[in-house]
């Protein structure tokens, strides 16, 4: 359930309130004056299915997009018994002006953000450096790179051109960090002889990607975009982001560490495998959102209509 507060003048709330009291899936419409009088605020609950098409109505009639709020809300009980299949259910239903809100705070560029892709540098280039496995794992954890990966896909799908701007630009400053990450710690491991005294020399050092490992990268790629992009809009996003950074990181960190040994194929095989793995993210998190809109806009098409013969019948009764 999700609760909608809208703040405006007299004049205009009434007329909220006959726009809001129409609508299907919505309920519990109030109307309240402020402390001061000025203005006045009303509130309703939603399904997710009418939350898009509340706001799109209440801003033709004049509301500010900055008196509005939007608040998921989760209800101890009575449990609301599911009616419908599981894909149809209403709860479920993606509500798109909290998925274009997210995006663009996903697109920003925090200084947190830059601190976490240099943190996860760090830990993928010891990775490579010892062969350690755990060490990858918790470089993918700490990485937060499925943040401007989904804000892209929303961009794109909603032809956004500032926000796929923004995202990919977010995306690819993380990604210089890591790679200059991965760089500058495995100088500093050779200038110091610590490269020398405890690990093997040359094309031992990195594990070099094989060409038969493209297939497996694309498809792991694509699927993981699908799973980013669904997980965005649940609390499951920080768990399925180490999905996203199996993709990248690795990668990343694979050609920084070329390049500070000087092997120059070594390092465009690294960049190579990073590009394709971002746009495969891109294009199955893309597909998954334009999957997900269908479905959305196609279950807002059947509610008037289901509400519109409920009325029919209790007339023709």
């Amino acid at each position: 359930m999700l609760s909608l507060r809208a703040f405006t003048t007299p004049d205009r709330a009434s007329e909220a309130v006959r726009v809001l009291s129409r609508m299907p899936d919505v309920r519990h419409v109030m109307h309240l004056r402020t402390a001061d009088g000025r203005e006045e605020m009303v509130t309703a609950e939603l399904e997710a299915v009418a939350v898009d098409p509340a706001l799109d109505a209440l801003l033709a009639i004049g509301l500010s997009a900055d008196d509005l709020m939007v608040e998921r809300a989760n209800p101890i009980g009575p449990v609301e018994q599911r009616r419908g299949g599981w894909l149809a259910h209403r709860g479920d239903a993606m509500v798109w002006a909290e998925v274009v809100e997210g995006a663009r705070e996903n697109a920003r560029l925090p200084a947190r953000y830059l601190v976490f892709m240099f943190v996860a540098g760090i830990l993928a280039g010891f990775a490579l450096l010892l062969q350690n496995s755990i060490l990858i794992v918790g470089a993918m954890a700490v990485s937060p790179d499925l943040l401007p990966v989904t804000a892209a896909c929303v961009g794109i799908v909603g032809r956004r051109l500032r926000l796929v701007g923004r995202s990919i630009g977010t995306l690819a400053l993380g990604m210089t960090v890591a790679i200059l990450t991965a760089c500058a710690l495995t100088l500093i491991l050779d200038r110091t002889g610590y490269l020398t005294a405890k690990l093997p020399v040359g094309s031992d050092l990195i594990l070099t990607p094989k060409d038969d490992l493209l297939l497996p990268t694309i498809v792991i790629a694509f699927v993981a975009g699908i799973a980013g992009m669904i997980a965005t809009e649940t609390r499951a996003s920080a768990a399925v982001g180490v999905a996203i950074s199996v993709t990248t990181i690795p990668s990343a960190a694979y050609a920084g560490v070329a390049l500070a040994i000087g092997t120059h194929q070594e390092t465009l095989v690294g960049l190579g495998f990073l590009a394709i793995n971002i746009a495969c993210l891109v294009l199955g998190g893309t597909l998954a959102l334009l999957v997900q809109r269908w479905l959305h806009r196609r279950s807002s098409s059947a509610a008037p209509a289901a509400s519109s013969d409920v009325g029919d019948a209790r007339i023709s009764e």
